[in-house]
């Protein structure tokens, strides 16, 4: 068991709970909204009308669509914009805001910033691939070679720029800044630095960093979480060796543990079940840690192991299950409260899913084009319906609002209708 004593619980955690609701859905209604990587709560879950039954041709059509340079971040998606990032003539770092219902472009804005990944990651290629964070003022895009950049949204307009290889003096990282900015308050944080980073919203100033450079390996492939345990709001990021849990205000570690001994071992973060937090790693496999939180200290301790491993594609928890996309490329089920396993499907769908969830269903993108409409079913994988919607890359995470749902395929953005 690993203990790390904590500040004192105050009336902070309140506050910075509050400011964590209206960061996330950024005073929009979140039905009619996508602003930032997996939702406006950043849990993949959508909170608009009710699913059509059919994602057949006839219910989800398209209807509009722009060429675009290769990319692998997500849309973000505000009430009459979506913003979506390129990178063009392996050279440039371009964003791009479009008009919503016309995909018209209303402003581009670009940066040098290209690089070339390590070979291991040479399959994903060496283009961007944050997604971008929108606060209904701002968005905030993770350059690869180690860059923030803070944006008007209104106009396109560089508002500051965060160098962290100019600032921290450290080297370009290997895969590039893979990171989805996350905000808290008035806060950035970011997977940077070979560390966890958090500056100033407005002025891109520095806050704090900590968790610098992990002995096992750079500082994570992953993006920073939110969440609150025993009352405590907190940033929950994975290393590569280790699960943290953070201060917002100060970056103080309030809980961690080293669970994996391989050096490209955790990609997911944390998640939040009950009083601790699920994951899945190279090495450890998945596996559920209670968190508990006495005399001001919090401890973490691991209470079961499964040997199936979630790579890349971020799980679904539903009802005490976790609906994952194994590195095997099979989907699987486990019982979040024994660690059972409950089922693995016999078939492969592809590398990566992204996944959005709305009451017991699962929309579902595979890296390889095709479009599910899953049922969440303990006992057994149940496609309801399935369809090729692109025959090139589709690495870019689902973004869902209103009735328009947005597809980053590797060089266009295809909007569609679903009714």
């Amino acid at each position: 068991m690993r203990q790390v004593r904590s500040l004192p619980l105050h009336c902070i955690a309140f506050t910075y709970f509050i400011g964590m609701m209206s960061a996330t859905l950024y005073g929009q209604e979140p039905s009619d909204t996508w602003p930032q990587f997996r939702g406006p709560n950043r849990d993949s879950r959508y909170y608009g009308p009710a699913w059509p039954e059919s994602i057949s041709a006839e219910h989800l059509k398209p209807t509009w669509r722009k060429e675009l340079g290769p990319g692998y971040g997500g849309p973000v998606v505000s009430r009459d914009r979506v913003f979506v990032n390129e990178t063009a003539e392996e050279k440039y770092e371009v964003v791009y805001a479009l008009d919503r219902k016309t995909g018209e472009e209303i402003w581009r804005t670009q940066w040098e910033g290209a690089m070339t990944v390590k070979a291991m990651g040479a399959r994903t290629g060496s283009w961007i691939k944050g997604t971008p964070t929108f606060d209904g003022e701002r968005l905030y895009v993770s350059g690869m070679r180690d860059v923030l950049v803070c944006l008007d949204a209104e106009t396109g307009r560089e508002l500051w720029r965060a160098d962290f290889m100019e600032r921290f003096g450290g080297p370009i990282p290997e895969y590039g800044f893979i990171s989805s900015p996350l905000v808290v308050g008035n806060s950035v944080v970011s997977m940077a630095a070979d560390s966890i980073v958090s500056v100033d919203k407005h002025t891109g100033v520095g806050r704090w960093r900590n968790v610098v450079r992990d002995a096992l390996g750079h500082g994570s492939y992953s993006s920073p979480e939110f969440g609150v345990l025993h009352g405590r709001p907190q940033i929950i990021a994975s290393t590569i060796p280790a699960m943290n849990g953070l201060d917002p205000e100060t970056g103080e570690v309030l809980w961690r543990i080293v669970i994996d001994g391989q050096a490209e071992g955790l990609v997911l973060p944390p998640f939040v079940y009950g009083d601790g937090v699920f994951t899945s790693s190279r090495d450890s496999q998945t596996g559920y840690y209670p968190i508990s939180f006495d005399d001001g200290v919090f401890s973490i301790e691991r209470a079961w192991r499964n040997k199936v491993i979630e790579y890349l594609s971020y799980p679904i928890l539903f009802e005490d299950h976790a609906y994952m996309h194994l590195k095997n490329q099979r989907m699987a089920s486990v019982d979040l409260r024994t660690g059972e396993g409950k089922w693995i499907s016999r078939e492969r769908l592809g590398m990566y899913i992204s996944q959005i969830v709305q009451g017991d269903r699962i929309l579902a993108l595979s890296n390889e084009g095709e479009l599910m409409l899953i049922r969440m079913n303990p006992e057994g994988l149940d496609i309801l319906e399935r369809r090729t919607i692109a025959d090139v890359e589709t690495w870019g995470h689902l973004a869902l609002a209103g009735g328009d749902m947005y597809v980053r395929e590797q060089n266009a953005i295809q909007a569609y209708e679903w009714k």
